[in-house]
């Protein structure tokens, strides 16, 4: 039977191709044009054998993608691409076209170049999150609510306080992609089958003339290395990660009994069967998809582990749909997030209320039996745990505490009463006071927290133009692609 067999067509072949038609056609022309500009300006092929290869890339670009079907027979996008440049600029020109270059190195470029796309499309996405999260995170400096350790009241803090945590993973998460990035945009044109060749090739110069960075110095790592995929998967899943926990506290939170948030109605769905429903699936379709963007990522770092270290489909072809896949998945995560967030709205009241109860204060009053009454911390805190355990065995609230139960608590854990005044006691309990004397580094009082929101903002602001700049290179790079063409064309 002859190649290929049409079970490995139907299973391996097409879908291959179909994914290179997606992904790898533009930048498979770019490749072609830059190689053959390079070994003109190296003297290896005469500028008149790379002008024919590079209009015959300019006619594969204006019959467009879809001329370029798959056909039985042919292996793959690549020889596909090569037969017709063959074809319209000669056996001899066009067969020079693959001098000093393999299938592998070319392969691993295609590669990088489609993923640097989506990684930069990712940071961009992020971006504009980390802008909706900031701009909510200035509007509520004073908006107090319960913290949580545990799932249970800890101590009163602001939204903004909370955020101001989610705006720091969100830039963490931020760098982590835009290290992978550097590691992908490094070009491995030159290594061809692994070794690298005899001819006196410009790695350099076709890198600059693709848009990458550097170039992969080892030609062995060009070909065998895949860490510039496993760090694509590794910053997915830092992501996911991060963004599943600020989900589950978004879920909760949005919940009739805590009253705490509202999520639009433009992403609410009601019930078939009872008219009272308010259901917040966008949250779970977030929390749905982040589980699906960590698989696809896990898939990529599994499938890098214990293969050859060289040239092998287990980081080539067949690690390219989950690699795509996890991207695609946290984009659309990223974007519906961000929508969430710029229509998001607070029950600040009932947020008030709930930032005193549960005796959350407790710590502050503590505190302040230390600042006041001159006891030692430890000694404090029991007397303090002793009312409220006591409140707590009586059915009374953290509004209902008064400074008798305290002073009935001191003496019991101390053998006497504290000097301490009704207007100390209902301060300590107060949720506004306990933010605001939190005024440290970092702290939640509004000033501290608005210190921290300055510098995440310095801190966009400077991802922001990191990533136009390499937007740019890439812009560039195709101007000096284009520019280089034309002089080998006007020979």
């Amino acid at each position: 039977m002859k190649f290929p067999h049409p079970v490995y067509s139907r299973h391996v072949l097409q879908p291959a191709y179909v994914d290179a038609q997606t992904c790898f056609f533009e930048p498979m022309l770019a490749a072609h044009e830059a190689h053959a500009i390079m070994l003109a300006e190296c003297g290896i092929i005469t500028p008149a054998n790379a002008a024919a290869i590079v209009n015959a890339v300019a006619s594969i670009r204006a019959d467009g993608v879809a001329a370029y079907a798959y056909q039985p027979g042919i292996e793959d996008l690549f020889f596909r691409i090569e037969g017709r440049i063959i074809e319209l600029a000669g056996a001899d020109d066009g067969g020079n076209l693959q001098l000093a270059r393999s299938r592998n190195d070319l392969g691993h470029t295609l590669a990088r170049m489609a993923l640097r796309t989506r990684v930069l499309d990712i940071q961009e996405a992020l971006l504009e999150l980390r802008t909706a999260v900031m701009t909510q995170a200035q509007r509520h400096l004073d908006t107090l609510m319960p913290g949580y350790t545990h799932t249970q009241p800890a101590q009163p803090v602001t939204f903004a306080h909370y955020l101001a945590g989610v705006l720091t993973f969100l830039a963490h998460d931020q760098a982590k992609f835009a290290a992978a990035y550097a590691t992908v945009n490094q070009s491995p044109l030159g290594a061809a089958a692994l070794t690298g060749t005899g001819f006196p090739i410009d790695r350099r110069r076709v890198a600059a003339l693709l848009g990458f960075d550097d170039v992969v110095l080892s030609t062995q790592h060009a070909i065998g290395g895949g860490e510039y995929l496993t760090d694509v998967a590794f910053a997915v899943q830092a992501l996911a990660i991060d963004l599943s926990r600020m989900t589950h506290d978004l879920l909760v939170r949005a919940t009739q009994e805590a009253n705490a948030l509202r999520i639009d109605d433009s992403f609410i769905q009601i019930s078939s069967i009872m008219p009272q429903k308010r259901n917040p699936v966008v949250l779970e379709h977030l929390r749905a998809r982040l589980s699906r963007a960590l698989g696809y990522a896990q898939t990529v770092v599994m499938q890098c582990h214990s293969i050859p270290y060289g040239d092998t489909q287990d980081i080539e072809d067949e690690i390219l749909p989950p690699t795509f896949n996890a991207l695609a998945a946290v984009a659309e995560c990223l974007e519906l997030y961000t929508a969430v967030f710029e229509t998001l709205t607070l029950n600040k009241e009932h947020l008030r209320r709930q930032a005193s109860e549960g005796f959350t204060t407790a710590t502050e009053l503590a505190d302040t039996l230390v600042r006041e009454a001159g006891l030692p911390f430890r000694l404090a805190h029991r007397v303090v745990a002793h009312m409220v355990q006591r409140a707590v065995q009586d059915g009374i609230s953290s509004s209902q505490l008064t400074l008798d139960r305290l002073q009935a608590a001191a003496r019991q854990v101390l053998g006497r009463e504290l000097l301490f005044t009704e207007a100390q006691f209902r301060q300590a309990l107060d949720p506004v006071h306990f933010v605001a004397v939190r005024t440290g580094e970092g702290g939640v009082a509004p000033g501290a927290t608005a210190v921290v929101l300055t510098a995440l903002q310095n801190g966009l602001d400077a991802d922001a133009q990191q990533v136009a700049t390499h937007q740019k290179l890439s812009t560039d790079a195709e101007k000096l692609r284009h520019m280089a063409a034309e002089r080998i064309l006007a020979r």
